[in-house]
């Protein structure tokens, strides 16, 4: 049986939870971080806890197959109101955990190789630290997708779009639902399925690339 680490896995409703259901349900070990929840609670703005994170689940589980990135730190502010130690906090948790998280998780994968999968956002102005943050990450994965390459790890990172977790309130979704050439909202079932191709031996072929999976949101700009 194959293990995958899923971070961000806290809320229920979220993508991660989506993703964690469809994986389990295709017969994978699915193992869980968040900061308070998850079968491995862990804070990712350690990054003592980041390397500590994979060394258990991978002595616990053995050799670690997948890693799916979607925790994320965001606390909206802009340019003029971003603060060091905000800016800072963002970038410990979205990029340099991420960092950390990819090594450790190169550094005990077997001969087989494994697959890595990150969420990201183009959403920046108004929300400038998680944006910028998040523009790291997506430089760091695909940075990994040739660094690893020949160790058999392919690495992508998914731009989901606005996705309905449960944080909408029914202005934002009818707002929003215009943009959406299919006519609704994504849900992380949406991602889901896409995440699992990825990670997937069929789907390893796809490597080093940032894909929009957002229903056509992203063909409006």
């Amino acid at each position: 049986m194959s293990t995958v680490l899923i971070t961000g896995a806290g809320r229920q409703n979220s993508i991660a939870a989506g993703v964690s259901s469809k994986l389990d349900s295709d017969g994978w070990a699915v193992c869980t971080s968040d900061l308070e929840a998850g079968d491995y609670p862990c804070d990712l703005s350690s990054a003592q806890e980041a390397q500590e994170l994979v060394d258990r689940v991978s002595r616990d589980h053995g050799t670690i197959d997948g890693l799916v990135l979607s925790h994320a730190h965001d606390s909206e502010s802009g340019i003029l109101d971003t603060t060091a130690e905000s800016f800072d906090h963002h970038v410990a948790v979205n990029a340099r955990a991420s960092l950390l998280l990819i090594a450790a998780f190169a550094n005990q994968v077997g001969d087989s190789g494994g697959a890595i999968v990150a969420f990201t956002s183009d959403h920046t102005t108004g929300n400038l630290p998680y944006g910028a943050s998040k523009g790291a990450l997506d430089r760091i994965v695909i940075s990994a997708a040739r660094e690893l390459g020949p160790k058999k790890i392919s690495a992508n990172v998914v731009n989901p779009g606005p996705i309905d977790t449960g944080w909408m309130d029914e202005e934002t979704r009818t707002g929003l639902i215009p943009y959406q050439p299919l006519g609704r909202m994504g849900t992380p079932r949406d991602i889901a399925g896409l995440t699992a191709f990825l990670l997937s031996k069929e789907g390893r072929w796809i490597s080093g690339q940032l894909l929009s999976a957002d229903g056509g949101f992203s063909a409006r700009y």
